[in-house]
């Protein structure tokens, strides 16, 4: 096997920690990425992984060497793109995961289907932290700083968490004016469905150091459900800026307490950084990259 072939095996094991699930994802035994892997390591006179029946690591060594072979594959990858890509439409399917903000993401994907009709994508909708590499996904879009040494990442765009409620609501029950005044009114709260806790709402916390108290009327999983609820006029919700802006430049929903929060979250899109320059990631990457937060100015 060529060296760049041999790279391309070391990056796929590198990625899975396994020669048999290498094996299958590049179509070959896996005795032949062993011995592809032990040839490589011959050649360069250092032991790459650390191995033993349970598991495959990489040696310190292994992992200087990875980042290495990352960059080369991205860089031939590229050259292949820019080849081929005008000479052919991108097509084949593509396995993403967004978080559940179908508002935000849904009207970007029905774009996307309508101008790569040659692309099919598999779409996962949740806000669990999937593995991308290991649950086979070519991209997924995700808040929070990336951590994972496998991945290339691009900043979709910035976002805010607001305090909102209707009109209705504080004439009835008055607006809060400092977070204190929170523990008299009905709040709408999120939590995370991995772990069952509660979201905290990015408020300053009082002089002597405490955190406000929210009385909870209501608790979801799902954003968009304390979106449909608190237009109902049934208490206040901690919703991303982007969801509510449309209902509070009609006057349906009023902002408040926004010199008492302290937040600024940013939409990534994440993809295994051996897959950069594959047309139908690429155009993916592109596109949500232009029209996610075509306007995006950071607030």
């Amino acid at each position: 096997m060529d060296s760049l072939g041999s790279i391309s095996v070391f990056v796929q094991v590198a990625d899975v920690r396994s020669f048999t699930e290498a094996g299958r994802v590049l179509g070959i035994s896996s005795s032949a990425v062993g011995k592809s892997i032990a040839r490589l390591e011959e050649r360069l006179t250092v032991r790459l992984f650390h191995r033993s029946t349970r598991s495959i690591t990489l040696t310190a060594e292994g992992a200087l060497y990875l980042e290495r072979c990352r960059r080369i594959l991205a860089e031939v990858e590229a050259a292949e793109f820019e080849l081929c890509s005008a000479a052919s439409a991108p097509k084949g399917k593509l396995r993403i995961s967004v978080p559940q903000v179908h508002s935000l993401v849904m009207p970007v994907l029905t774009e996307f289907m309508q101008r790569y009709p040659e692309i099919e994508l598999d779409i996962d909708l949740t806000d669990r932290m999937v593995d991308v590499v290991e649950e086979g996904f070519d991209a997924v879009v995700r808040t929070g700083n990336p951590k994972d040494s496998r991945l290339m990442a691009r900043a979709l765009g910035r976002f805010r968490q607001v305090l909102v409620g209707t009109p209705e609501y504080f004439a009835e029950h008055g607006t809060p004016h400092v977070p204190q005044d929170l523990a008299t009114h009905g709040c709408l709260r999120h939590t995370f469905h991995a772990s069952g806790k509660l979201e905290p709402w990015p408020l300053h916390g009082e002089e002597d150091g405490s955190d406000p108290v929210l009385t909870t009327r209501f608790i979801s999983t799902s954003i968009e459900a304390l979106f449909h609820v608190v237009q109902q006029g049934l208490g206040i919700a901690c919703l991303p800026d982007f969801m509510v802006r449309e209902a509070v430049a009609q006057g349906r929903l009023v902002r408040v307490l926004d010199t008492h929060l302290e937040h600024q979250g940013t939409f990534w899109i994440l993809w295994p950084s051996s897959r950069y320059a594959a047309a139908k990631v690429r155009v993916f990457i592109d596109h949500l990259s232009a029209r996610l937060f075509p306007l995006n100015d950071g607030q």
